[in-house]
C-alpha cells in the first residue's frame, strides 16, 4: 500500500553546512507523526521543503505515490501549515482573518462562510469571532493560527510547535483538535519539544539531529529502547566500598551524597524490586541513610536526551 507522504533522501545545505542530510520517512493516511529534534536539528527546514517554501538540494517528496508539485494550486490545496511564528493579522478580527485565508484557498460564497464558521467552532473562538486578534491571549492566537490552516480541509496538516507558550486549556484543546482531524482521516506531521504531547497523540515518531535520522518507529517501540530505572539517594559517598551493589548499577556522587541507579532490563517487578529490597537491607545494616527513592519509567524525553545528548542548544 502506498503511503500518503514519502520523504526520500531529502537534503538541504546552507553554504558548507548540511542542515538536512539524506532524510527519509513516510506518513500513512490518518496518522499523526511526531518530528522531534533539538534546536537547529533540521525540523523546520524539513517541513518547509515538504510544503514547497524551500527547494531541496536532493531527494524527493511523494504524495500519493507522485512527486508533490507545490507550485500547482491543486497540490497546495492538499496541505495545511501551522508555522511556529504566528501567521495572523492582529488588526483584523478572528472572522476577518479566517475569511482572508479562506479566499486564498479559493473558497467562495456559502462554502467560505461554512468553513469559517466550522473552523471558529473547532478551535473554540465562535464567541470572539468579531474581536480583533491583537486583543487575544497567546493561547487564543495559537488556536486562530490553527484554524487558518484547516479551513480547506487539507489531507496533510503540518504543525510546527503549535502549542508554544499557550495555557494548559488551549494546549488541551489544540491536542483534541488534532485527534479530531485524525479521526476524519487527516494526516499530521507534529513537530514539538513537548515530548508528552507526542507520546499522547502520535502513533509514530522520528528523532533527528544535525539533519540526520537517529530513530524512527512506533511510540511503544521507541520507548522499549529505554529501560526502567530505580534511583536510590543515600547519605554516603563511600557506598560502593561498603555494600555489594546490584549487577549493572551505577553510582553518581552529588556533593556529600550518592545516587545509586538500578537499571531493570525487564519489568521492575521481575528484576528491580528484588534487587531494590536487597540493596535497602544492606543500607540498613550499614546504617546508611536513604533520602529518596525514585522510579523512572521509559519516556521519549529520556530517549531524546540519550540520542541527542545533554549539551545546551542555542
Amino acid at each position: 500500500m502506498t503511503s500518503l507522504l514519502e520523504i526520500r533522501q531529502l537534503a538541504k545545505s546552507y553554504g558548507d553546512r548540511r542542515v538536512v542530510d539524506s532524510l527519509s520517512f513516510s506518513l500513512e493516511a490518518g496518522e499523526v507523526f511526531g518530528l522531534l529534534g533539538p534546536n537547529g536539528a533540521g525540523k523546520s527546514t524539513t517541513m518547509m521543503m515538504i510544503c514547497g517554501i524551500l527547494d531541496a538540494d536532493a531527494g524527493e517528496v511523494l504524495f500519493d505515490g507522485q512527486p508533490l508539485q507545490t507550485h500547482r494550486p491543486e497540490s497546495r490545496s492538499q496541505l495545511g501549515v501551522v508555522p511556529q511564528d504566528l501567521a495572523i493579522y492582529p488588526e483584523m478580527t478572528a472572522a476577518e482573518n479566517l475569511n482572508f485565508f479562506a479566499s486564498l484557498y479559493g473558497l467562495k460564497g456559502q462554502a467560505r462562510a461554512d468553513s469559517v464558521e466550522r473552523a471558529l467552532d473547532q478551535v473554540g473562538l465562535t464567541a470572539r469571532a468579531n474581536d480583533h486578534a491583537g486583543t487575544f491571549s497567546g493561547g487564543m492566537k495559537r488556536r486562530l493560527n490553527f484554524a487558518a490552516a484547516v479551513l480547506h480541509s487539507p489531507r496533510l496538516l503540518i504543525l510546527d510547535e503549535p502549542t508554544v507558550g499557550v495555557d494548559p486549556q488551549s494546549r488541551a484543546h489544540l491536542l483534541d483538535c488534532v485527534r479530531s482531524l485524525r479521526a476524519t482521516g487527516t494526516s499530521v506531521i507534529y513537530a514539538s519539544h513537548y515530548m508528552e504531547e507526542v507520546e499522547a497523540i502520535c502513533q509514530r515518531a522520528a528523532i533527528i539531529d544535525h539533519g540526520n535520522l537517529l530513530a524512527s518507529d512506533t511510540i511503544p517501540a521507541l520507548l522499549s529502547q529505554i529501560p526502567q530505572e530505580v534511583q536510590v539517594c543515600v547519605t554516603s559517598t563511600l557506598v560502593a566500598e561498603q555494600i555489594a551493589l546490584p549487577s549493572g548499577s551505577t553510582i553518581e556522587t552529588r556533593g556529600d551524597t550518592s545516587v545509586i541507579h538500578i537499571t531493570a532490563k525487564k519489568d521492575l517487578a521481575d528484576q528491580g524490586v528484588p534487587e531494590l529490597a536487597s540493596l535497602l537491607g544492606q543500607l540498613r545494616d550499614h546504617e546508611i541513610g536513604v533520602t529518596a527513592i525514585r522510579t523512572l519509567e521509559p519516556n521519549l524525553e529520556r530517549l531524546f536526551l540519550k540520542l541527542t545528548g545533554h549539551r545546551l542548544r542555542d
